[in-house]
């Protein structure tokens, strides 16, 4: 399956947008940064990059790409760990995984911009022809110390979420907190390398070294966490199936995350209803019939709903009763292939509120 990325530059501070920059300076003679932007902010202090465009905002907007360049590949991060990161901020879930008010609203006040941190327009000019340039420039130090005070905070983060008892670990929360530590643990090695590329004064930042010799991609936390489905089996409950094929297609939702599905009693199950009607539809000759699915994902232990799926639909025939009923079945298995293993995918990605 191809995975989908893009470069990682949510989660810091607000930029600073040219409706805060000075006019833009409309002198015959070109400031030295348009030709040289470290001519102007010193390379050891600054990151600089100059954009151009027809319009003011456009050339904006080109020097605050450019700036991106400077870090390349290295801040680039999975979309859904971003994604998974950026949600469970927004929606307040990982207030309950951070250990000071602080840390809180640090990753509050970060993570829910779209943009580098720090990065700042520090002049435009006009050429008094047809061109505007912008200048974008960062701050290496003010920048750096952030992203480490983000790196803690998610480090505390990460912590809170690997540590449970092991009756917890292997179950469907141990699955969901692993895998979200992991997202987690992803987006610190995009903060490490932005401080990496960002410091280049020995003794100051980087003598933080405990901190950073410490942050580590995700990929050890899902390798766990697959470990962990696979000793999970989830028991699949289907009335009024027809030849078991409403049970086949969820059990390839589950199988193909690694879970065993199986049909007999389990912690986990999936309580699957399926009804049929015929439906008359005056002035039509053909045959129709309406399949209602109703299902529950439920921990049967906890006595709690996981996920909930609904679908309906209704097909016809223009001879069978019974053949309508089998495309019934068909639409049914393809929105279960199609949307249910959207749905569980989505549910074991998202972090869950601390008991």
């Amino acid at each position: 399956m191809r995975k989908v990325f893009y470069i990682f530059f949510l989660f810091p501070l607000v930029i600073f947008y040219s409706c805060f920059s000075s006019p833009a300076s409309k002198t015959v003679n070109a400031p030295a940064w348009v030709n040289d932007v470290y001519s102007v902010y010193n390379r050891d202090k600054y990151v600089a990059a100059t954009g151009y465009g027809k319009t003011r905002s456009s050339a904006e907007e080109n020097a605050f790409a450019a700036l991106t360049t400077f870090f390349g590949q290295s801040i680039i991060v999975e979309r859904s760990s971003a994604s998974s990161y950026k949600q469970a901020v927004t929606n307040g879930v990982m207030d309950g995984w951070t250990d000071t008010l602080e840390m809180r609203n640090n990753i509050n006040t970060y993570a829910v911009i779209d943009t580098l941190y720090g990065a700042e327009i520090k002049g435009t000019w006009f050429d008094s022809r047809d061109m505007f340039y912008a200048v974008a420039v960062m701050e290496r130090e003010t920048t750096c110390r952030i992203y480490l005070d983000l790196i803690k905070a998610n480090l505390t983060v990460i912590n809170n979420l690997i540590v449970m008892t092991p009756d917890r670990r292997n179950s469907m929360e141990g699955v969901i907190r692993l895998k979200f530590a992991a997202a987690v643990a992803d987006i610190n090695v995009s903060y490490r390398n932005i401080i990496r590329l960002l410091e280049n004064q020995p003794g100051s930042i980087l003598s933080v070294i405990q901190t950073l010799s410490v942050v580590r991609g995700g990929d050890s936390l899902r390798l766990e966490a697959q470990n962990i489905i696979k000793t999970i089996p989830i028991g699949i409950r289907v009335t009024n199936d027809r030849n078991g094929r409403i049970f086949g297609a969820f059990a390839r939702c589950f199988s193909d995350l690694g879970f065993e599905a199986v049909a007999g009693n389990a912690r986990y199950v999936l309580n699957a209803n399926v009804s049929l009607s015929p439906v008359h539809l005056p002035d039509n000759p053909n045959l129709f019939s309406r399949i209602e699915l109703e299902t529950q994902f439920r921990d049967t232990r906890d006595g709690i709903v996981l996920q909930t799926y609904n679908f309906n639909s209704r097909e016809g025939h223009v001879s069978s009763l019974v053949e309508a009923e089998n495309r019934c079945f068909s639409e049914a298995e393809k929105s279960i292939n199609d949307e249910f293993a959207v749905l569980l995918a989505v549910y074991l990605s998202q972090l869950i509120p601390k008991n």
